[in-house]
């Protein structure tokens, strides 16, 4: 048992994604707040006063003002073993994947390699503002479960999975479609439901599966249907070219996925940059996820993301962002956020800073299914929460002399921030950043 803990500073809140700037009922917005948390959870949320007076008298308070307190960030596609691939100069994703990443990953089947970077990965996190994430491992089970016992370790809800990959690898990086299955059935077995552990099925991408292994992959989804699956979805052309060309039966590159039962509700495609109409529409019908990786598509020279066209097209398909580090650039998802306004821009669309924050709150705890336990300040949520600071820097300061609404402050927050705007960090109602500095 904790203490209960009264949190006071500015409350923003999202109940769902705002359609502009004037959308003021998709939001709960508290400018003297009170978050109350006990045992990792919120307990009451509101005016200051209010739930000052319904807190018990021992309560300890912490005074945030005036800086905004928001749900943590949530972060629905990253690899936890690329940390020193992130910023490897290649031209192309097969490149990339090829010359570095694929070198960098077999270090993985060295577990005391692999808790290191495990536990540095969660305390990077941790300091941009980031209390979940979706992650990639290795294709060793190793790497799986040292993330896992790193995530337990600082008590953060994550979920993850070993990945699953048996062809067009080097020999050191490559499983088979039987221990694939058995691997990810041990991780089951030790970590789903344990703690705030939530492990993915985790096909790599059809390029690096063979039908075997696809096949295998899905009978996992159909033996645990409440799992989130995640893999790769037209990313570049070279990359789609030869997935067809390694199943010629498939209608298109998403037809892959779904003869092998890979096409739900629980599934999240990173990329999705150049998918058809056709495609489309199976993923709307479908109701998967697709994901928005902004800095990666950028840094690999892969393609302009329409998110407006997923979003407000004829056949709409839920959408998420993320940070895709090692190709994208920065784990920071304010950083990602800033990109997603500048490639929806160049894309003829408009992503409002309303918008922005939701999907990287609670618009991201609904495409990971979790929206029940993370992504909102509702009374029963767990307790992971980020303070920001609108003034974290010289620059921010004088821009914020002229700011006069919310919506400015969270775009000045996007464009101009980064770690130093995250001023604390709280992972199940623990403040967790201020013992990284």
């Amino acid at each position: 048992m904790t203490a209960p803990l009264l949190l006071r500073g500015r409350l923003l809140t999202f109940v769902r994604r705002p359609e502009s700037l004037e959308d003021e009922t998709s939001y709960r917005h508290w400018r003297d707040g009170g978050l109350l948390i006990e045992n990792g959870r919120i307990i009451a949320v509101g005016a200051h006063d209010d739930i000052r007076q319904v807190a018990p008298d021992a309560v300890r308070e912490i005074d945030h003002r005036p800086n905004l307190i928001m749900p943590g960030f949530i972060d629905p596609h990253i690899h936890m073993p690329q940390m020193q691939v992130i910023g490897s100069y290649a031209a192309s994703l097969l490149e990339w994947l090829n010359t570095y990443t694929f070198v960098e990953e077999q270090r993985f089947d060295d577990p005391a390699h692999a808790a290191r970077i495990a536990g540095l990965f969660l305390d990077e996190l941790i300091r941009q503002g980031t209390t979940t994430a979706l992650s990639y491992c290795s294709v060793h089970k190793a790497s799986a479960d040292a993330y896992f016992t790193a995530a337990e370790k600082r008590g953060m809800l994550m979920a993850g999975g070993k990945v699953m990959m048996d062809r067009n690898a080097p020999e050191a990086l490559r499983d088979t479609a039987q221990s694939g299955y058995d691997d990810t059935k041990a991780l089951i077995a030790t970590w789903q439901g344990r703690g705030r552990a939530h492990v993915a099925i985790t096909p790599r991408f059809a390029v690096t599966s063979t039908g075997e292994q696809m096949e295998m992959a899905g009978t996992l989804a159909r033996e645990h249907p409440d799992l989130l699956i995640q893999t790769h979805l037209s990313e570049n052309h070279d990359e789609i070219a030869l997935a067809c060309q390694l199943y010629p039966q498939a209608r298109d590159y998403t037809d892959i996925y779904a003869r092998y039962g890979l096409l739900t509700d629980k599934a999240l495609f990173g990329h999705c940059i150049h998918l058809s109409a056709r495609e489309i529409a199976a993923m709307s019908e479908a109701k998967s996820v697709v994901v928005f990786c902004p800095t990666s598509n950028l840094f690999l020279g892969s393609g302009l993301f329409d998110l407006m066209r997923f979003e407000q097209g004829e056949n709409p398909v839920r959408t998420a962002i993320a940070t895709d580090v090692g190709g994208g650039t920065s784990y920071s998802m304010l950083k990602t956020l800033d990109e997603a306004y500048k490639v929806t821009q160049l894309r003829g669309g408009r992503l409002n800073p309303l918008a922005g924050f939701f999907h990287i709150t609670l618009g991201n705890a609904q495409a990971m299914g979790l929206a029940d336990r993370i992504g909102t300040l509702e009374p029963g949520s767990d307790a992971d929460l980020v303070v920001l600071e609108a003034r974290a820097t010289p620059a921010m300061r004088l821009k914020m002399e002229r700011v006069e609404t919310l919506a400015e402050e969270l775009f000045l927050i996007q464009t101009l921030g980064d770690d130093r705007a995250v001023a604390a960090v709280y992972v199940a109602g623990e403040e967790r950043k201020a013992a990284l500095a």
